[in-house]
């Protein structure tokens, strides 16, 4: 009964984060007034992929109970958020006027704190899913921890032309920490490479490519010119994530959403 009530309000959460991602997507007053930064309509849109990417696999996490799931999850989000809170409580010392700074920074300390409260909860907890991660995602997910580092770092350190649009300097960091963080969620499921620590981290990639995929498609008819090929090669790296998620989750026997038998190879 303990469990069927977790299960319910880890799913109710993983719904509440994707109807805000649905807020994002369409620019609605109620959601975008949690973003306290100068924001376009594609990062926005960006937004709404990262909350898609969290939702996703809460969602699953709840329904299937697999508790210690939630390790790789918290840990990426307690290093996005303490990053985040540490930014912008350095921004709303340089500029005290900007009170919804503050407020934010407080926020992403406490979620911080409590993400990292529940990595060190569930990474006691032993996967019911023994499963090994099969070789060609820990391939992929090598090919995205070096993806993420180098535009994460690179945004962080206030690069321009990471994007395929422009982004001011304070957008720049915080969406670095966003991807230095998934770095570490897609680097917890090599530590500990199992399908059940993985599968979350595809579910979460193809939300996210589907949330970018049509937008960043549209883009290319307005994109500058000199953003162009950032958005090839972002358009690429979607694709790719999005078909190695949906081979291995939908396709592949072995680790396929409708089996749970035999081990993959």
């Amino acid at each position: 009964m303990r469990s069927t009530l977790i299960g319910v309000g880890v799913i109710s959460l993983g719904l509440a984060v994707g109807f805000l991602a649905v807020g994002f997507f369409f620019q609605m007053s109620w959601a975008v007034a949690w973003w306290p930064w100068p924001s376009s309509r594609l990062s926005h849109i960006f937004i709404a992929s990262v909350l898609a990417a969290s939702a996703v696999p809460v969602i699953w996490i709840g329904w299937s109970r697999e508790w210690a799931a939630i390790a790789a999850g918290a840990l990426d989000l307690s290093v996005t958020y303490l990053a985040m809170a540490v930014f912008s409580f350095h921004t709303y010392l340089q500029d005290d006027s900007r009170r919804p700074i503050l407020l934010y920074a407080i926020a992403c300390s406490v979620l911080g704190a409590v993400c990292i409260a529940l990595f060190g909860w569930s990474r006691r907890i032993p996967f019911k899913d023994q499963r090994p991660l099969p070789a060609g995602v820990r391939v992929s997910f090598l090919v995205f921890i070096l993806i993420l580092v180098m535009a994460g770092g690179a945004l962080v350190m206030r690069q321009p032309g990471v994007f395929p649009w422009r982004l001011g300097p304070e957008q720049s960091v915080l969406y670095g920490w966003v991807f230095l963080g998934a770095a570490v969620y897609f680097g917890f499921s090599l530590i500990r490479p199992l399908w059940a620590n993985g599968c979350g981290q595809l579910m979460g990639f193809l939300a996210y490519d589907l949330v970018l995929i049509g937008p960043f498609l549209r883009h290319f008819g307005k994109v500058d010119p000199a953003l162009w090929i950032n958005l090839v090669v972002y358009t690429t790296v979607l694709a790719y994530s999005a078909l190695v998620a949906s081979y291995y989750l939908f396709i592949h026997p072995p680790t396929r959403m409708t089996r749970r038998d035999s081990p993959p190879r």
